[in-house]
């Protein structure tokens, strides 16, 4: 495994990433108006889609920003890179792609397919 620093660093920058990203998303989600003099109504449609599918984001965002915090913390006290599911390392490969990763890719495709 990778220096325990050099990760720290890149899960500061991921977190630092999502919650940039999470405020863009807040402000996509907000609330449609519904008064059809000020819109028409395939143009309140399309804003209630858009809104729904950046409240989709705002959650995926959320979960990944948990994650993120989670390894982080791990991190600190010498869990990092071990799965929570069977305890076996975590490839590099894999952290270096998705770093807040907390099981392996047997057990995320297991928990998947279930």
């Amino acid at each position: 495994m990778s220096d325990a620093a050099t990760y720290l660093i890149v899960l500061q920058g991921l977190k630092q990433e999502l919650e940039d990203a999470l405020k863009d998303a807040n402000s996509s989600a907000a609330t449609v108006v519904l008064d059809q003099n000020s819109i028409g109504r395939l143009s309140r449609m399309d804003a209630m889609q858009q809104q729904n599918m950046a409240m989709a984001n705002q959650r995926s965002l959320s979960a990944r920003l948990a994650k993120t915090h989670k390894a982080i913390t791990a991190l600190t006290i010498g869990d990092y890179g071990y799965c929570e599911t069977c305890g076996e390392e975590i490839a590099e490969g894999r952290l270096q792609f998705y770093p807040e990763s907390d099981t392996c890719l047997s057990c995320q495709s297991a928990s998947e397919n279930q």
